[in-house]
């Protein structure tokens, strides 16, 4: 017999429908059963017939009854039972077995620094910029603003490469910031930067290509490459950047972080730049060019890309991660038509497009000037949290004792040890003190070179020097 709780927050209806559905799928109301009347079954359970009459319908629509004006509402005799021993023990699909996968994630959450709970007093992180209550009020005048506007056209689905007023505004900041010209056509948006390179490596590539990339270098760039079946090529870096002689002979995409390198922090040289785009011409291979900080440079104006000098093959990507906020998840790919087109028709068939309101708020912080004070404010912060890093490495002992490169442009530097060091002792000693600094090793893919990573856009000046006089303590003991 149906019961009624009547504690029970759920509509009546709705109980009863969950039972009899019990009761078919169990077999406990047999193939063919017949069912009692509405008004009968109604009177013995104490509900109305209305109630009894919905859950009778839902059962018969949802095929788990059939019904005739003679023969009254049976239980449908296709209707699959499950056998008593089977009821309690339904297992899902086996998933299939993705080491690639689960090696990545493990070593995603380790370069990132997030597998421990414990949330240290200093945290040198160079994943994540400086925020504070002035871009958060910025940036809800920016959301508030931009979701009274009347135009219903925006809710509907909408262009693959991304919000035409944001890739406008971006065209704009490029040929104003950058000095990169290109049609607006030119420009996708995508959710990130592994979301860029995944993109990449579906469109432009084919499983089993070859791919070189800078070592230390972007692990998420070789992450993603390599759960997407590419052929992963590591290439030193020295004081001059990517060591060219080492690109793969048959790469069909190189990986680069010129204008300030991921984890070394160096520059890449004019000859080497020239050497890469001469190569890239000579064997047709792309270049992704990663200028993901380089609008924070403390010596003199930012540097040229290589976009700008070699649009043909380069795919330039940029990311307001770092120059906004990560939890927005915007960034952009510039590229030649040919190359945009296809990346486009890949974001369409496995995206669609990205949601409309983040984009349509930093369309509009943009475009009212809040991007652009956001910017001015940041780098003055920036720049005297960078000052404050050098004098604490300078006055501990530390750059007299170790290597301090990086130092010119972007959020980290790089404090790199012999390779005698115990780079990972050194690391758990330092978070047993409060301080999380991320090792060099975490970057590599062959790489020997030993040392950390230290960012500062997130730790205020204070904390800075106490932190790198910790770290002397440990590093000069």
């Amino acid at each position: 017999m149906l019961k009624v709780d009547r504690n029970d927050d759920r509509p009546m209806w709705q109980q009863l429908l969950d039972q009899a559905i019990h009761n078919i799928t169990t077999g406990k109301w047999q193939p063919g059963e017949l069912l009692l009347p509405s008004r009968e079954l109604a009177s013995l359970i104490g509900v109305s017939r209305s109630t009894i009459q919905i859950v009778y319908e839902e059962l018969f629509s949802r095929g788990y009854t059939v019904t005739s004006r003679r023969g009254g509402t049976r239980v449908s005799e296709s209707i699959y039972v499950k056998p008593i021993s089977e009821a309690e023990e339904i297992k899902s699909p086996l998933l299939p077995n993705l080491p690639v996968l689960n090696a990545s994630i493990k070593h995603l959450h380790s370069w990132f620094g997030n597998k421990e709970r414990i949330i240290p007093e200093i945290d040198f992180t160079p994943h994540e910029p400086y925020l504070d209550e002035q871009f958060q009020r910025s940036w809800r005048q920016a959301f508030l603003q931009a979701s009274t506007s009347n135009d219903l056209n925006i809710w509907a689905y909408g262009d693959a490469r991304g919000f035409l007023p944001l890739r406008e505004q971006i065209q704009r900041y490029l040929s104003l910031e950058r000095g990169i010209y290109v049609h607006v056509d030119q420009i996708l948006l995508t959710s990130g930067a592994q979301h860029s390179i995944d993109l990449i490596a579906q469109a432009l590539l084919q499983e089993g290509d070859t791919v070189t990339v800078e070592d230390p270098g972007f692990p998420a760039a070789w992450m993603a490459m390599n759960y997407r079946k590419m052929r992963v090529c590591p290439a030193p870096v020295d004081e001059s950047g990517l060591c060219t002689d080492h690109i793969h002979p048959q790469s069909k995409l190189v990986f680069v972080t010129p204008s300030h390198q991921c984890a070394v922090g160096v520059i890449m040289s004019e000859p080497r730049r020239q050497q890469l785009l001469h190569m890239a011409a000579q064997s047709q291979f792309w270049i992704v060019e990663d200028d993901y900080d380089s609008e924070f440079r403390y010596r003199g104006d930012p540097l040229p890309t290589l976009f700008s000098q070699r649009p043909q093959n380069t795919l330039y990507m940029m990311s307001f991660s770092k120059m906004v906020a990560p939890g927005i998840r915007l960034s952009a790919i510039i590229g030649p038509n040919e190359a945009i087109h296809r990346l486009a028709q890949v974001q369409e068939l496995t995206y669609r497009h990205l949601p409309i309101m983040e984009q349509f708020t930093l369309a509009h912080f943009i475009e009212h000037g809040h991007f652009m004070r956001h910017m001015r404010r940041v780098r003055n912060v920036y720049r005297r949290r960078h000052e404050a890093m050098t004098k604490a490495i300078i006055a501990t002992g530390l750059s007299e004792r170790f290597t301090l490169s990086g130092v010119e442009t972007g959020l980290h530097m790089l404090l790199e040890v012999d390779q005698s060091f115990d780079e990972e002792t050194v690391t758990n000693l330092a978070f047993e003190e409060g301080i999380r600094i991320y090792p060099l090793s975490k970057y590599s893919l062959k790489s020997e070179r030993k040392g950390w990573v230290l960012g500062f856009a997130k730790v205020d000046e204070i904390a800075i020097e106490r932190g790198i006089e910790h770290l002397a303590r440990i590093l000069l003991q």
